[in-house]
C-alpha cells in the first residue's frame, strides 16, 4: 500500500491592536447548553470534575435506552478523577443515541486502563466504535494503546452531524475470543465549523482552495500544542473545553530555541477573519522562537517531530501572534515553514516534521522565526469511511502512575505532563520527582525508538548494504565488534574527538596494529539515523575511487550505528579555508583539490554502475588526506538512480543552506546538475575563503553566491578574493576558473555544464596557471571577467520541506 499524506496548512495570525475582553461562564448545565457529558457506569446521577464540568451517569439516561453491559467502579487507588472512576463494559454491540442539533461537534471518548476491569482482562479489550456511519476506532486494542497499566487518555473527533441524532456504537471484536468494549466517559460539545468556512487553507505549494475540504469530513485531533508555553486545561479554553499541551516533548534534538518571556499585560486583538474561539488568548501570549543570535539561527531549523498514522490526509493549523519584536513594517521577520514527512517505520507509521527557518531572500531585520500554536488533524478516509488507524502506532513512552486531571488526557501520540494548578494536594510534593522521571522516560523513549529502528533494519536486511536500487554484498567492508570500536577510541575518549556532525561525533582511532581511522558514531537523537547509515554503507561498499573517502567497515552491535573510514589527516576543505591557525592553501593546491573533488563527483554521476547524486556537496564534505588529496565524503543523503541516463529523481528537498540548487528547491526534481550547482558555490568559496552565508557582513554580501555574481558583473570579483591569493593567479587561469564557477551556478539546470565538463575546465585552468607560473614575487594581479548575463537564485517555497544536513554544528558531519 502506498501511504498518502496531504498536508493542508492553515496560518492563523493575530495583531496587537487593542484590548480583548473574554469571559468564561461556568458550566452549570451541560445538557441545557447542548453539551453532553456521560460518566459511563457511574452510580451517582451527577458528578463534578476537577475543572467544573458536570458529568451525568448513563444509568437511566435518555441517551442510553435499554442500557446493556456491566458497570464497574474502578479501584480508587488507580484514579480519583471523573470520568475515569467508573466504566461501562459491553460484551455485545450497543449503541448510545444522542439527540443533537445538526452541525459540527467535538466527540470525545475517555478511557482508563487499570490492571483489570473486574472479571474482564485488559488483554481482551478489542473493539470498534462508530459515530453514526463513520468508523472512528477499528479493532482497537486497549493494552497496546495504553501508556502504562494505569493510564488515562481521551480521543477527540470533530464530526459534522446532518441529522438530529448522533448514534455512537461500541462493538467487541469478532476476531478475538472473549473480546469486550468499554468506555469511561463520553463528551459531546457543539462547535462552529472550525475547518471549512472560517479560514482559507493553503495546499499544493501555497495555492488556496486547491483541495477544498468537504463539509461532511470527519477529523481526529492528533495534536494541539501550546508552543512555548505550559499546558492549557479545558477550563481555560473558551466554550469548547479543548486541552492544549506544551510542545517540549516534540522538539527535535537540542536546537537552541527560546521561549520569550511574554508580558501578560499585553492586549491581543483577533483579526477580523479570525474568530475569538479559534484558540484561547493564552496560546498567543506564549511562543517559541529561534533566539536572537543570527549566526546560530541560520545553522538550524526550529523543528517539531510528530508521529502520525499513514494512509490519511492531514490538516495543519499554525497559530501566530507577533508580540516579541516591535514589528511596524513588512519583512522585519520573514521565515520559511517546511512540512516534511520522514518515514519512522517503513511499514506503516510516519513522523511529521514541521520546521521553521529564516528567509534570507527578503533581507529581514530579524533572522528569526516564531510559532505560538500548532494543531494537527487527521481527515477521514472516504474510501472506507474511517478515521481508524491502519495499525496501532508504536506505544508512547511510559509515564509515572500518578493521575492528574485534566491534563493526562493526551491526544494520540502525546506524552504525559503535569498541568499547573491541577496537581492534587496529596501528591503536590512529588512534582519535582515526577518531572525528573518524565524527562528520563522521554529520553529512554527516543533512544529506544532509535534502537528499535536499528533492530528492524537488521531483521529485514540482515545488514546487507542497500541503497535505493542496489543490493550489495556485505563482505566488501569489515564488520567490527563494539569492543573493537571501544578499544580503537579508548572508549570514545573526548581527546580522540575530531568533530561533530548531523549523524554524530567523529573520533580518531587505531586498528590493526596502529592503522589510523576515523570512526563516526551515530547519535540516537540525531535527525539522521537508520536511512543515512544504510545509504552510507550501501554506496561506499560498492564504490572504490581515489577521490571518494573509503569505508573500511561498520559496527551495529549493542544497537549502535558506527561507520569506520580512512583517516583524513588534514580534515575538511572548509577547515583549511577558514581556520586561522593553518597556513593558507596555495592557489595551485586549491586548484588540484577542486579537480580531485570534481573527479570524484564525475565518477559518481557517470562512472559507477548506477548514477549517484551526492545531494550534499560542500567544503565540509570534501576531506583531505595526508598529501592533500581530495576525497568526497558523507553519502547519507545521496540518491541512486537505476538508470545512468535518468534526467531527475523526484524527492523531498535535502541539503545544506547556501549550496542548495534553487531549481531543485522549487521543483523537488533532483538532478546531477544539483551537485554541479553546489560545486559551483564551492569554487567561489575556494576562491574567496569565506563562508557561503555570513550575516555579519552588509546585507548585499551575506550570500557568497549573490555577492560573487554581483562583483563579477561589475568587474570587481578580483577585489573580493582571498587576500592571500592576490597576485598569485594568472589572468587566464582566473578567467577560466571564475567562468566555470558562474556556469555551475546558472539559475536553470539546463544552462549548467556537466561535472565532466567542469572537470575539463578546471584542468585547463590548472594548465593555464602552470604555463605562466605566476608567484608571489612578480606581483601580477588577476583580471576579472567582463560583465555577462547573470542569474538570480532567490528562493521561496511553501508547503514541502527541506532538511538541512548541518542542523547545529559547523564542523561538518
Amino acid at each position: 500500500m502506498v501511504c498518502r499524506i496531504l498536508l493542508l496548512v492553515t496560518l492563523i495570525c493575530l495583531a496587537l491592536l487593542c484590548i480583548l475582553s473574554i469571559t468564561i461562564e461556568a458550566d452549570n448545565s451541560s445538557i441545557g447548553s447542548g453539551q453532553i457529558r456521560l460518566a459511563c457506569g457511574a452510580s451517582k446521577p451527577t458528578d463534578v470534575g476537577p475543572d467544573g464540568r458536570i458529568w451525568h451517569s448513563d444509568i437511566d439516561s435518555e441517551f442510553a435506552p435499554s442500557l446493556e453491559g456491566s458497570s464497574i467502579a474502578l479501584d480508587p487507588f488507580t484514579t480519583t478523577v471523573v470520568p475515569y472512576m467508573t466504566a461501562r463494559i459491553f460484551t455485545s454491540n450497543y449503541t448510545y443515541s444522542f439527540p443533537v442539533s445538526p452541525g459540527r461537534m467535538f466527540v470525545r471518548l475517555y478511557f482508563h486502563y487499570p490492571t483489570t476491569h473486574g472479571i474482564y482482562a485488559p488483554s481482551n479489550a478489542y473493539f470498534g466504535v462508530t459515530a453514526s456511519n463513520l468508523v472512528i476506532l477499528d479493532n482497537f486494542y486497549a493494552t497496546q494503546t495504553s501508556l502504562t497499566a494505569k493510564d488515562s487518555f481521551f480521543r477527540e473527533y470533530s464530526l459534522n452531524v446532518t441529522s438530529r441524532k448522533l448514534l455512537l456504537s461500541f462493538s467487541p471484536s469478532t476476531h478475538h475470543n472473549g473480546s469486550y468494549a468499554f468506555v469511561n466517559g463520553i463528551e459531546i460539545v457543539p462547535t462552529p465549523d472550525l475547518f471549512t468556512t472560517t479560514i482559507p487553507t493553503l495546499a499544493n505549494g501555497g495555492n488556496p482552495d486547491l483541495f477544498p475540504i468537504d463539509p461532511a469530513t470527519g477529523f481526529q485531533t492528533m495534536y494541539r500544542l501550546n508552543v512555548g508555553g505550559p499546558d492549557i486545561s479545558p477550563h481555560d479554553d473558551i466554550d469548547f473545553y479543548r486541552t492544549w499541551y506544551e510542545d517540549d516533548p516534540y522538539l527535535y534534538n537540542d536546537a537552541p530555541s527560546v521561549c520569550p518571556v511574554m508580558d501578560h499585560n499585553i492586549t491581543v486583538t483577533y483579526m477580523p477573519s479570525v474568530p475569538n474561539y479559534t484558540a484561547p488568548v493564552d496560546v498567543y501570549l506564549t511562543a517559541r522562537s529561534m533566539g536572537q543570535d543570527p549566526q546560530v539561527n541560520l545553522k538550524y531549523n526550529l523543528t517539531w517531530i510528530l508521529p502520525i498514522d499513514a494512509g490519511f490526509y492531514y490538516l495543519l493549523r499554525l497559530h501566530f501572534c507577533e508580540n516579541q519584536y516591535p514589528i511596524t513594517k513588512v519583512n522585519q521577520r520573514s521565515f520559511f515553514i517546511y512540512i516534511n514527512n520522514q518515514t519512522a517505520q517503513e511499514e506503516m507509521d510516519k513522523d511529521l516534521w514541521v520546521a521553521l527557518h529564516p528567509d534570507l531572500s527578503t533581507r529581514p531585520e530579524y533572522f528569526d522565526a516564531i510559532l505560538n500554536g500548532l494543531e494537527v488533524f487527521k481527515l477521514h478516509n472516504y474510501r472506507d469511511n474511517s478515521l481508524a488507524a491502519l495499525q496501532s502506532p508504536l506505544p508512547p513512552p511510559p509515564s509515572p502512575p500518578d493521575q492528574v486531571e485534566p491534563n493526562n488526557d493526551k491526544p494520540a501520540g502525546a506524552r504525559k505532563r503535569n498541568s499547573k494548578g491541577a496537581v492534587p494536594a496529596a501528591i503536590a510534593g512529588t512534582v519535582g520527582v515526577f518531572a525528573l522521571l518524565l524527562l528520563t522516560c522521554f529520553g529512554k523513549y527516543i533512544i529506544g525508538r532509535w534502537k528499535e529502528r536499528a533492530r528492524n533494519y537488521r531483521i529485514r536486511t540482515g545488514l546487507t548494504p542497500q541503497v535505493e536500487g542496489y543490493n550489495l554484498p556485505s563482505v566488501m567492508c569489515h564488520h567490527f565488534t563494539f569492543k573493537q570500536i571501544q578499544a580503537a577510541t579508548n572508549n570514545f575518549d573526548e581527546t580522540f574527538l575530531l568533530g561533530k556532525g548531523g549523524f554524530g561525533n567523529v573520533y580518531r582511532g587505531k586498528i590493526d596494529c596502529g592503522v589510523q581511522v576515523a570512526i563516526k558514531r551515530g547519535n540516537p537523537l540525531s535527525q539522521q539515523g537508520l536511512r543515512e547509515f544504510r545509504n552510507e554503507i550501501g554506496i561506499l561498499s560498492m564504490l572504490r575511487h581515489r577521490h571518494l573517502v573509503s569505508l573500511i567497515g561498520y559496527c551495529e552491535q549493542n544497537n549502535e550505528m558506527i561507520l569506520v573510514y580512512d583517516y583524513m589527516a588534514h580534515g575538511t576543505l572548509q577547515e583549511q579555508l577558514y581556520s586561522t591557525n593553518r597556513s593558507p592553501l596555495p592557489w595551485k593546491q586549491r586548484l588540484e583539490i577542486c579537480i580531485g573533488a570534481a573527479r570524484g563527483l564525475h565518477y559518481l554521476h557517470t562512472g559507477a554502475n548506477q548514477a549517484i547524486i551526492h545531494r550534499d556537496v560542500k567544503t565540509a564534505n570534501i576531506l583531505l588526506d595526508d598529501k592533500f588529496v581530495a576525497k568526497v565524503a558523507d553519502f547519507g543523503l545521496s540518491k541512486g538512480s537505476l538508470d545512468v541516463d535518468d534526467t531527475h529523481v523526484s524527492t523531498a528537498v535535502k541539503g545544506t543552506f547556501g549550496y542548495l540548487d534553487p531549481e531543485y528547491f522549487r521543483s523537488k526534481r533532483l538532478t546531477r546538475k544539483s551537485d554541479v550547482y553546489a560545486f559551483g558555490v564551492v569554487l567561489f568559496e575556494v576562491l574567496c575563503a569565506r563562508p557561503v552565508i555570513n550575516i555579519q557582513l552588509p546585507e548585499e554580501q551575506v550570500s557568497l553566491h549573490d555577492w560573487a555574481l554581483s562583483c563579477q558583473k561589475n568587474g570587481m570579483l578580483s577585489e573580493i578574493i582571498d587576500p592571500h591569493l592576490q597576485g598569485k593567479i594568472t589572468p587566464e587561469c582566473f578567467r577560466k576558473f571564475t567562468e566555470t564557477a558562474e556556469q555551475c551556478v546558472a539559475h536553470r539546470s539546463i544552462d549548467r555544464p556537466s561535472m565532466g565538463d567542469v572537470l575539463s575546465n578546471l584542468q585547463v585552468a590548472l594548465q593555464l596557471q602552470e604555463r605562466t607560473g605566476v608567484n608571489s614575487s612578480n606581483g601580477e594581479a588577476p583580471l576579472s571577467l567582463a560583465a555577462g548575463p547573470l542569474t538570480n537564485s532567490t528562493m521561496s517555497i511553501t508547503g514541502q520541506g527541506i532538511v538541512f544536513s548541518n542542523i547545529i554544528h559547523t564542523e561538518g558531519r
